[in-house]
């Protein structure tokens, strides 16, 4: 999409849950446009590999693992991101769970997992984040990473669907707070995608093929190509939206099961 511009150049970015699939893919596109690129997961041996993959292309990235729904390490990321690379411009908190579960037979521990990464650990991002973009006075961007469940409904998954639906109404938040500093913050709002995760399912292709408008569930750089838009330049007057990426599923909403 950006192949020619290396539009951000002389950027530094967090991309969190992103040792494989839309986080990863988010990660190399900002890298392969000229960003320097702190890539975060949970999974140590994952993030590492990840990041090596993004530097044996000749791209500037560094692996951070660690558990975003932990307030300390946020601020331990970010802190080291600024002491790294000497500033932070970009956060895409992208790191996310997804815990399936009849709504009567819920677990009260599933129900705060989820709550404590989705939410907790976006919102504490997007926090500390803004704050060393503040301290710096350079402006910057901030993009959560929502979802259609947080759109329209979806068997066993209303814990993660509340989750979805706040996220895009703290990007709306969050406009009245940081647009004085030149902070912009928009939501992504991802459909069926194909990953290292869905690929598992024979049936998911198949089945998100025939009842998606456009013909067939999103690749991990469509999400992207989104993503790099709300980050851009090109972008700069846009903030407090979500964009759904879905192929056209939301409109008509038939359900896979």
């Amino acid at each position: 999409m950006y192949a020619s511009s290396k539009i951000f150049n002389e950027q530094v970015a967090i991309v969190t849950g992103a040792g494989q699939g839309i986080g990863f893919e988010i990660a190399r596109q900002l890298c392969a446009q000229g960003a320097s690129v702190v890539l975060n997961d949970v999974d140590e041996k994952l993030a590492k590999e990840a990041a090596a993959a993004i530097v044996k292309e000749g791209y500037t990235c560094m692996a951070l693992p660690g558990d975003v729904s932990s307030p300390e390490f946020i601020t331990t990321m970010v802190n080291e991101t600024a002491a790294q690379f000497g500033k932070l411009t970009i956060a895409v908190a992208n790191a996310g769970i997804t815990l399936f579960g009849d709504f009567l037979d819920y677990p009260p521990e599933s129900l705060y997992k989820v709550m404590q990464l989705n939410l907790g650990g976006s919102f504490l991002l997007a926090q500390a984040t803004a704050r060393q973009i503040i301290k710096q006075g350079s402006g910057g961007s901030i993009l959560f990473m929502s979802s259609v469940t947080g759109h329209q409904a979806h068997k066993k998954l209303a814990a993660y669907g509340m989750t979805k639906a706040a996220l895009e109404m703290l990007a709306k938040t969050l406009v009245v707070e940081l647009s004085e500093h030149k902070i912009s913050v928009n939501a992504i709002a991802p459909g069926a995608t194909v990953t290292e995760r869905t690929g598992d399912d024979p049936e998911y292709v198949p089945v998100w093929s025939r009842i998606t408008p456009m013909g067939r569930p999103a690749q991990v750089q469509d999400i992207a190509n989104a993503a790099l838009f709300l980050v851009s330049p090109a972008s700069r007057h846009i903030t407090g939206q979500s964009l759904v990426v879905d192929g056209g599923w939301t409109s008509v909403s038939p359900s896979p099961y």
